[in-house]
């Protein structure tokens, strides 16, 4: 039996509520906690510390835009700047601000909390049909009270790319590729990602050609899935090819997002796929007082938990094919192009729709400890990152 929309959009919409009045309360801990050693000083507002750390930069981008020259250290390398963050969150955001009197830090928080509302609606979508109505209510209540949960109400993009990821993901769930023409550079242009969606569109192709005897595979079908996962890869490549023509530097781009690395690995000459998570597993590995050869070693070990996870876990094959193909595609898009540092938490919140299947068992002890456990991960994180964010490895 389907529930009514207007039941789901009630049930979801109280879920949502509660969940930000918690994580409010939360932040509002963290701003009482937050002492003269914290970057915030004591006392910090509320808006304070929605718009700290990367929420500056989406600040700068919307009033200033992007620089013409890339700012240069005085050895002449490329300094962190706006060209590592995309523009469609803060252009939303500064278009609404004008609602609110030029207030862009109040206009930023409200297009995340709406935007954070329909990524919830969306990922119910995505997986009614996968899990049933009661464990997508559960799924959908770890998601919005969950370790990372406070994005949905910081001057962050996350909560917006997740709209338009889960959105998509519906789309191709349900076989209806129009809307991916539009939803595909929403994405791309919101945050990083888009590749790993065109890669999820092949393993998507691979995977219904594979079964075309049992369901039938159309020619049309055929035609979006694959001018939509060039597409994709086009749109994810094309900033890059912005960043220079604009700055007049080829690896412009490239560049700037070097310019995080550096502060932990010193100058790089250039950019070696899944070099970041080898290296940043060194640094780690010795920081914890551990052998750095063993590194790699752990990231070997965090890839084949999971391969075994996404492949053969029988919670999160629970959860469809889409959710998992779109997981693996990203977990293999940060392997190759990231360096974990502390906002490696954030940057695996994209993995949600895999992530449902903590709601499969139907023990309530599970889901209530699921749940309790997440809260308290979130609250951790906050303090972490706000109350006492002072150092290099407490950045959201």
């Amino acid at each position: 039996m389907t529930t009514p929309r207007r039941v789901v959009f009630a049930r979801v919409g109280l879920i949502y509520l509660a969940s930000r009045v918690v994580t409010t309360l939360f932040v509002l801990l963290a701003a009482h906690l937050s002492g003269p050693a914290s970057r915030y000083g004591e006392n910090p507002t509320l808006g304070t510390l929605s718009m700290g750390w990367d929420a500056q930069w989406y600040w700068v981008v919307a009033v200033d835009g992007y620089p013409t020259d890339l700012p240069r250290g005085t050895d002449g390398v490329v300094e962190q700047n706006a060209w590592a963050f995309m523009p469609i969150y803060p252009w939303i955001a500064r278009a609404f601000s004008v609602v609110l009197g030029g207030n862009y830090p109040s206009a930023a928080i409200i297009v995340s909390l709406v935007a954070g509302y329909g990524a919830c609606l969306a990922l119910y979508a995505l997986l009614r049909s996968q899990i049933g109505e009661r464990a997508t209510v559960w799924a959908v209540l770890f998601f919005a009270t969950g370790p990372l949960a406070a994005l949905f109400q910081l001057g962050y993009a996350e909560a917006l790319f997740l709209l338009w990821l889960l959105l998509a993901l519906v789309c191709v769930q349900r076989r209806r590729y129009g809307p991916l023409y539009l939803l595909i550079p929403l994405m791309g242009y919101t945050r990083p990602g888009v590749l790993a969606f065109a890669l999820m569109l092949a393993g998507w192709g691979i995977w219904r050609w594979w079964n075309r005897r049992r369901d039938p595979l159309a020619t049309p079908e055929i035609i979006h899935i694959v001018v939509l996962g060039l597409y994709g890869a086009a749109v994810g490549l094309s900033w890059p090819v912005i960043a220079g023509v604009v700055t007049g530097e080829p690896s412009a781009y490239l560049e700037t997002e070097l310019a995080w690395r550096r502060d932990w690995v010193g100058a790089e000459e250039s950019f070696v796929p899944v070099s970041g998570f080898v290296q940043a597993s060194m640094v780690w590995f010795g920081l914890w007082g551990l052998p750095p050869a063993l590194g790699p070693v752990g990231v070997a070990l965090l890839v084949a938990a999971a391969v075994y996870a996404l492949g053969f876990s029988r919670w999160v094959r629970r959860v469809g094919v889409v959710a998992r193909l779109w997981s693996a595609s990203y977990l293999v898009y940060l392997l190759l192009v990231f360096f974990p540092q502390s906002s490696i938490f954030r940057l695996l919140l994209p993995i949600a729709p895999a992530a449902a299947a903590l709601a499969v068992p139907r023990s309530l002890p599970w889901r209530v400890g699921v749940l309790v456990g997440g809260a308290g991960l979130q609250v951790i994180w906050i303090l972490m990152m706000y109350a006492s964010g002072n150092t290099y490895w407490q950045i959201p």
